[in-house]
């Protein structure tokens, strides 16, 4: 793991115990880089409840409760995916806070509507609205897929401070 990843873990597991609370990732394109990345972080077990590593449609409809008509009509790669993969990690965890990625990483599976680097976001937490948003990110399948962990950590911590 790299430096920056180490130091913004430890950050996000600092703001959680502090909040008490538990964080739960619902990852596909980053397929659990977030969870890896997260419980590499000494003690992660007091904030980091569990993650979902939900790479097909099916997966997200079994594991998460992603409902099938939000895929047809919007796709895997969307703010509605992974609002409903937020709300779902929440709903089949005892986590309070929850994030959610989908992306295209490259080299393939792009279409002109849904080009290689951009990846959708979403967070949720009890007694908060779920957030998403969607970012074009730039590089190979693994820089983007790095920065993906970077950003839904930083929405992390987005997500604690608006939770207070």
């Amino acid at each position: 793991m790299d430096e920056e990843l180490d130091i913004l873990s430890a950050q996000v597991g600092d703001a959680l115990r502090r909040q008490g609370c538990m964080l739960a990732t619902a990852e596909s394109c980053t397929g659990g880089w977030v969870a890896q990345t997260v419980t590499a972080v000494a003690g992660s077990s007091r904030w980091f409840e569990r993650g979902f590593v939900t790479y097909t449609n099916i997966a997200k409809q079994e594991m998460l409760g992603v409902r099938a008509a939000t895929l047809a009509e919007f796709g895997a790669v969307s703010e509605q995916t992974v609002r409903e993969m937020a709300q779902g990690a929440l709903n089949n965890s005892h986590a309070q806070i929850s994030l959610a990625i989908s992306g295209i990483a490259g080299p393939g599976g792009a279409t002109l509507d849904k080009p290689v680097g951009m990846v959708c976001f979403a967070w949720a937490g009890i007694d908060m609205p779920v957030r998403s948003r969607t970012e074009h990110f730039l590089g190979n399948r693994e820089a983007v897929r790095r920065q993906a962990v970077l950003a839904a950590l930083r929405g992390v911590l987005t997500a604690i401070d608006e939770k207070r």
